[in-house]
């Protein structure tokens, strides 16, 4: 890469980065509000970089699977944050048409095979994602989104372990944040070296800091070149989760101090530094950008809350066979059993 092309990268990476953060922010403005569909919302605020790194080094047509911290890995891939956030706010206009919410979001067109809320639930998923582009020869690549909480997960294993043995065209990326709700790392593993489990597998490894989005995008880059050839792969993310665990999570488990020092590593200050310092980009440009984003998100933010929510005869479409017979709801069982009328 040249130093032209570093720096228009670095614009493009700062850019990302800040999509994702303020996103998350205006997400976490509609929780608060009550404007959500469900009941938890999970940040992914202080893992920006394995998000951008990652998908900026995949290609289009791969696949990806992501778990219930996943807003800013769709949003990397290039996600509508309008649809996005009208999903989040369980209305008709998201990607799911509301059904999802915040842990179930997908879209087949970006790639994205979808999110899950159950702690490793979607990892096992990419195994046939890649198996099906082995055997049709595509070219793609499939990736697994999961945190450390997962790596105490069997599915991994048995994943990892087919992965290799039929050469799949698969990269599992562990985003480590430190902690598993509540749980720090150290506490729920002796071993921390994640990368070394994955290499007893025959699975290609390495580590890699996630404040740096291009040493992530570097390495995510190198690994998925060998992916792609019938290596798998397992990158491990360090990061630190600013927040809770949850919305409403106000992590006492935690002190003060650490948080304090856990939320130094900041890709988007890393970055930031790194442009000025440069002088690639003056700081003025940097605050425009944050400017942009920030109507963007606004925007996004606003559409969620005007959208309209589904209506009641949407209630059974994309869950069951079209040519299936909806089921008759409860509340119109009981109605018909009282002898009221209809709804």
């Amino acid at each position: 890469m040249t130093d032209q092309q570093e720096k228009q990268q670095a614009l493009r990476f700062f850019r990302q980065l800040v999509r994702v953060r303020i996103f998350e922010e205006r997400v976490s403005e509609l929780f608060v509000q009550g404007g959500t569909a469900g009941s938890m919302l999970h940040l992914s605020i202080g893992e920006e970089a394995g998000a951008v790194g990652v998908m900026g080094a995949m290609r289009e047509g791969d696949g990806f699977t992501t778990h219930h911290r996943g807003h800013g890995i769709f949003l990397a891939r290039g996600a509508d944050p309008k649809k996005m956030m009208a999903e989040i706010a369980g209305k008709s206009t998201g990607y799911c048409r509301g059904k999802g919410g915040s842990m179930h979001i997908a879209d087949r067109g970006l790639g994205h095979l979808g999110a899950n809320a159950i702690v490793g639930g979607g990892i096992s998923h990419v195994v046939g994602a890649g198996l099906t582009y082995q055997m049709k020869h595509h070219g793609n690549a499939a990736v697994a989104f999961f945190g450390d909480g997962a790596m105490q997960q069997g599915v991994l294993y048995e994943s990892m372990n087919l992965s290799a043995l039929w050469k799949l065209p698969v990269m599992f990326v562990c985003v480590n944040n430190e902690y598993g709700m509540g749980t720090r790392l150290d506490h729920a593993s002796a071993s921390l070296e994640f990368e070394k489990r994955a290499e007893t597998f025959g699975l290609l490894a390495a580590e890699v800091d996630g404040i740096d989005v291009f040493e992530v995008y570097n390495q995510s880059k190198n690994l998925l070149e060998d992916v792609r050839k019938g290596n798998p792969a397992f990158l491990k993310v360090n990061s630190y989760r600013f927040h809770g665990h949850a919305r409403m999570d106000k992590s006492p488990y935690r002190d003060q101090q650490e948080e304090e020092e856990g939320r130094k590593k900041d890709a988007i200050a890393f970055l930031r530094d790194r442009i000025v310092k440069s002088g690639w980009y003056q700081e003025t440009e940097c605050d425009a950008i944050v400017e942009e984003v920030k109507q963007e998100m606004d925007e996004a933010l606003n559409h969620a809350r005007n959208a309209a929510d589904p209506g009641a005869d949407e209630m059974y479409e994309d869950v069951f066979d079209p040519q299936t017979t909806k089921p008759f709801p409860v509340d119109s069982r009981i109605r018909e059993s009282l002898h009221l009328p209809q709804a």
